[in-house]
């Protein structure tokens, strides 16, 4: 069964989310919190698998409810999804930035949302879309050209795999790519994020954009 905790400020799109999540048989919403300070009370208290947080609410924001929430140890179980209504929203990328593994907007399809929820359980990061890399591209490239950091702790493979996790490609597709199997691609997408010290394959792309190992395409 997987667990999620709902945040938003609107008692209507909980509602709206809530009646959606559980119809499935295998999904249940154990809390709901209308900002960012309930919560990380709430994480802390039900420990979800799935927390749905919005961006923009009182109290507590969003981006720092999911900064805390990726700090503490006891929410390492934890997969933050950011909700937002814009699919180019900058408050997203900040919110990557803070721990999220993804983000979906309000309007998705039902069931894109259901897919999302069981990839976020699953602790896969919600990368593939291409809203998301138009997303991390168009905001990346209105910020000063950054000098890479960091890069030396990791292999010339090490370098090329992330460089991909950052262009959207999933474990088998980098296998593919770099004609290797699975497994060991897998490895070294672990092994640099673990040099990283990345919470999921969502902070590796941001590192990959923030370092310069990767620059937006432009068109």
């Amino acid at each position: 069964m997987i667990r999620v905790l709902l945040v938003d400020d609107q008692a209507l799109i909980r509602g709206g989310f809530r009646a959606l999540l559980e119809i499935e048989d295998d999904i249940e919403v154990v809390a709901e919190a209308a900002n960012g300070e309930r919560a990380v009370a709430l994480a802390l208290e039900h420990r979800p698998d799935v927390a749905l947080v919005d961006i923009q609410m009182p109290v507590m924001d969003g981006i720092e409810a999911t900064r805390l929430i990726a700090a503490d140890e006891r929410l390492s179980g934890v997969h933050v999804v950011i909700l937002t209504n814009y699919g180019l929203d900058e408050y997203v990328f900040n919110a990557l930035r803070a721990g999220a593994c993804g983000f979906m907007v309000k309007d998705t399809e039902p069931a894109d949302l259901l897919q999302g929820v069981r990839v976020a359980a699953r602790g896969d990061a919600l990368l593939s879309p291409a809203i998301t890399r138009r997303l991390i591209g168009e905001y990346v490239a209105r910020r000063p050209e950054p000098a890479p950091q960091g890069l030396g702790v990791l292999t010339n493979r090490e370098r090329e795999v992330t460089a991909l996790v950052a262009r959207g490609l999933s474990n088998d597709e980098i296998a593919a790519h770099m004609v290797i199997s699975p497994t060991t691609a897998k490895t070294h997408v672990s092994r640099a994020m673990t040099k990283l010290r990345a919470r999921d394959r969502a902070q590796l792309v941001v590192f990959a954009y923030e370092s310069g190992l990767v620059t937006p395409r432009r068109g």
